[in-house]
């Protein structure tokens, strides 16, 4: 039998996954199977989601058994629930509970549970190369999180405060609406961002709402869908919305700096995935990281390695 392994088990309103971590804090699996939405629609209803991830449970089940067939589960962690702060709950991160408690049960091993953001943030960490030790600050800027949050890792886990966010809508949410109106395919971030890239037009300059650590995010989707109505143009109004969101980015980044000038900071989740956003915020700053785009989308690579922590710890 191989050296240990940690399987990471992540049921988000996104996606079904799985990752599998070895003893050295690598991860050898990490799968995904995004949850299908019709064509027009801007997301799935909570039912909608667990329905299509109990489909999904037989293909993850299938793959988890191939892929650890000649390894040795120490532990198995999942997603529990979106953030750690009290009540924080959404139905579909039971399915993930049921499956991993089952094999946790088969396996005789430990089960352990974590929240989503925190298995976000540890996938950016990892994919970043950022060597962090000690408290660090997080970007989880998603289509159901616009957060700054103020990291301290400890006994293999994560201490995590919210100090900044968006008092509306969520970045990723911004972008999913105006891409439908567009009509690109839901999620919408990775097409926009090939139809940003091949705008050639002036793009129009907007004023942001930025204090301190807080934005507001409501007027995107108005402003860009009057750019569309008065240019007839896609590729603008992709180019036009992902730099707003920049701006936005980039004016919270600047005064987080003022309060924070030493911490190092990574950015996650599925909107700053975006490479015309990343350039921006590597040009402009220091000791700035970035998640990959295979992790910084939904994905449970950050789970397995929490889990390979918590064993550890």
């Amino acid at each position: 039998m191989n050296n240990k392994v940690f399987v990471g088990i992540d049921t988000s309103n996104y996606t079904t996954s799985f990752a599998i971590s070895n003893e050295k804090g690598e991860i050898l699996n990490n799968f995904k199977i995004l949850l299908p939405v019709k064509q027009g629609e801007r997301g799935l209803r909570q039912s909608e989601a667990v329905f299509a991830h109990i489909k999904n449970l037989p293909k993850i089940a299938d793959q988890i058994r191939e892929k650890v067939s000649n390894m040795n589960i120490a532990a198995i962690g999942y997603s529990a629930y979106p953030r750690d702060t009290e009540g924080s709950y959404m139905p579909c991160f039971l399915v993930g509970e049921a499956l991993a408690s089952i094999l946790s049960s088969v396996e005789k091993v430990p089960l352990y549970k974590f929240s989503h953001q925190a298995g976000h943030i540890r996938a950016a960490v990892y994919s970043s190369g950022a060597k962090i030790d000690g408290e660090f600050i997080a970007f989880h800027v998603s289509g159901g999180t616009t957060e700054i949050l103020k990291v301290k890792p400890t006994d293999g886990y994560y201490k995590i405060d919210i100090i900044g966010q968006s008092n509306d809508l969520h970045a990723g949410q911004a972008i999913d609406r105006i891409g439908v109106h567009l009509g690109l395919d839901f999620p919408c971030g990775r097409m926009m961002e090939e139809y940003a890239k091949k705008n050639t037009a002036k793009i129009p300059k907007k004023k942001t709402s930025v204090q301190g650590l807080v934005c507001n995010l409501s007027g995107l989707e108005n402003l860009a869908l009057n750019v569309y109505k008065e240019s007839q143009n896609k590729e603008l109004t992709c180019a036009f919305t992902i730099n707003f969101i920049g701006n936005v980015i980039i004016e919270l980044t600047e005064n987080l700096r003022k309060q924070f000038p030493n911490h190092k900071i990574v950015y996650g989740g599925g909107v700053l995935s975006n490479s015309i956003i990343q350039s921006r915020l590597a040009e402009k700053f220091k000791e700035v990281y970035f998640a990959e785009p295979q992790f910084s989308s939904d994905n449970a690579s950050g789970i397995a390695l929490l889990t390979r922590e918590k064993f550890y710890n």
